[in-house]
C-alpha cells in the first residue's frame, strides 16, 4: 500500500496570496518615500557637476588668454592645446557639443570668451542653467 500523505513540516510550504500582496504594498509604499530623494540627489550632483565643470573651463580660458594674449578659436582648441584634456560632458544634455560659447565683448576680439550650458532647464534655486 502506497501512502500518498506529505509529512507535516512540508504540507504549507510556500506564501499565501494575501501574505504576498501584503509585502508588496509594503514595498511600493517604502519606495514612494525613497523615490523623490533618489531623484533629487541626482540632480543636486548633476548641478555640481555643471558648476565644477564650467569652473574648469573658464579657467582653462583665462589661463590661455594670460599664455597667448588671445581667446581661444572654439572650446576644441583647449583640448589642442592642452588646457583641458577633453571637452567636459554637459550632466544634463549628455554631450559636450552642447556649451553655448560666448564671443568677448571686445568687437575686435574673437573667440571664446565664456562657457555656458546648453541646458535650458531651472535650478533647485530658481536660476537658469544656461545663466551660470
Amino acid at each position: 500500500m502506497v501512502i500518498d500523505r506529505m509529512p507535516e513540516n512540508l504540507k504549507w510550504r510556500g506564501f499565501t496570496l494575501i501574505e504576498l500582496l501584503v509585502v508588496m504594498a509594503i514595498v511600493a509604499t517604502l519606495l514612494s518615500l525613497v523615490a523623490p530623494r533618489y531623484f533629487s540627489s541626482l540632480d543636486k550632483a548633476k548641478e555640481a557637476v555643471l558648476r565644477q565643470d564650467l569652473v574648469i573651463m573658464r579657467s582653462a580660458i583665462d589661463q590661455f588668454y594670460s599664455d597667448t594674449g588671445k581667446y581661444p578659436i572654439d572650446l576644441e582648441e583647449l583640448v589642442d592645446k592642452h588646457y583641458l584634456r577633453k571637452v567636459p560632458i554637459d550632466p544634463f544634455t549628455e554631450s559636450n557639443q552642447t556649451w553655448i560659447v560666448m564671443p568677448p565683448k571686445n568687437e575686435t576680439e574673437s573667440g571664446v570668451y565664456d562657457v555656458h550650458s546648453g541646458y535650458t532647464g531651472q535650478a533647485e534655486d530658481g536660476t537658469y542653467y544656461e545663466e551660470w
